[in-house]
């Protein structure tokens, strides 16, 4: 793995494992917030972070108390106690330098290409599609063109350009469940037009992947290994009591990312405790942060029933198997 790249998270957040059979494992601290004492927001869930410059910053999905989720910036100094800004970020229009604020906006991702930083979310004008934001100071985010034509979400950015082009993982659906809800990939030399559109990883896997079998989309972005990008990304089971959010995991070519190598048949982690399926949508872990150190340890973060958010600790190299084991 590119140890380079991942030190500037040395330092982080990371438990080991009360049993080293585990393949992944919860934060005892879990869940982050408590909302007997924060009474500005409903929820705080499918949230982003990440370290810069040796201090943790996250940008927030928060539910005011009318319902709209919006997006806010929180800061922590031990990545579990966070103090999140009393106001929604700001977006300006990058051609134009108008403000603009969304009718609602959720389940971001940070990401960090070449010397930028980049959030990928969902914001709904008329209808839910992918957008990018920019930000040098994390107050203010220049707020690029619609990706995408509607309707997609779970967009997330590769760590790093291939042939000097921007690649995207995102998954568009149409409402007819049966034909979508998988992943694609796409590429773009500026950021704004996005073309070469292919799908890179089924749901379902023709019958044996049934913890999957409605849905699926990208969580956090890949992480850099010598045998290829890893993957943690969602897949949704329908059962008679609604639907089951689990986390998967999967390895892409290093090279050609459309190329999967390995992928997990069976989930990695699946809601279990109370605050995972008890909540505004029961049943729910939705991975959408990993930061990793120069040690190959794993911090994931995610949101715990459309309420809460959780951390869960795992390593490069017991994902590596992971996914080799049960491909």
């Amino acid at each position: 793995m590119d140890k380079n790249y991942y030190k500037v998270n040395d330092g982080m957040l990371w438990e080991a494992p009360d049993d080293e059979n585990d393949v992944i494992w919860r934060f005892k601290g879990n869940p982050l917030f408590d909302f007997n004492k924060e009474k500005r927001f409903w929820h705080i869930c499918n949230s982003a972070v990440a370290i810069v410059g040796g201090k943790y910053i996250g940008v927030f999905r928060c539910e005011t108390p009318d319902g709209r989720p919006y997006l806010y910036i929180g800061k922590s100094a031990d990545g579990v106690k966070w103090d999140i800004d009393d106001k929604a970020i700001k977006f300006v229009w990058k051609d134009t330098g108008e403000e603009f604020e969304f009718d609602h906006c959720y389940d971001p991702r940070l990401i960090k290409v070449e010397d930028k930083y980049f959030m990928v979310f969902c914001g709904h004008e008329d209808s839910p599609s992918i957008y990018i934001a920019t930000t040098e100071d994390f107050e203010k985010f220049i707020l690029y063109p619609r990706c995408f034509l509607p309707c997609n979400r779970n967009g997330v950015l590769f760590p790093e350009k291939f042939d000097g082009k921007y690649y995207m993982l995102n998954r568009p659906f149409s409402g007819n469940g049966s034909k979508d809800g998988e992943i694609w990939l796409s590429e773009s030399a500026d950021l704004e037009f996005w073309g070469h559109h292919r799908k890179v990883i089924n749901k379902f896997d023709n019958g044996k992947n049934y913890w999957e079998r409605i849905k699926i989309g990208p969580g956090p972005a890949p992480i850099k290994t010598d045998e290829g990008w890893l993957l943690i990304y969602h897949g949704v089971q329908s059962t008679c009591n609604g639907l089951c959010y689990s986390m998967g995991a999967c390895l892409l070519d290093l090279k050609d990312p459309s190329k999967v190598l390995y992928k997990a048949k069976r989930y990695l982690i699946s809601p279990s405790e109370p605050y995972e399926c008890v909540g505004f949508t029961p049943n729910v872990m939705f991975p959408c942060a990993a930061l990793v150190d120069s040690k190959g340890h794993i911090t994931v973060y995610y949101g715990a029933a459309d309420v809460n958010m959780g951390i869960c600790f795992t390593t490069v190299d017991k994902l590596l198997k992971f996914v080799k084991e049960y491909d």
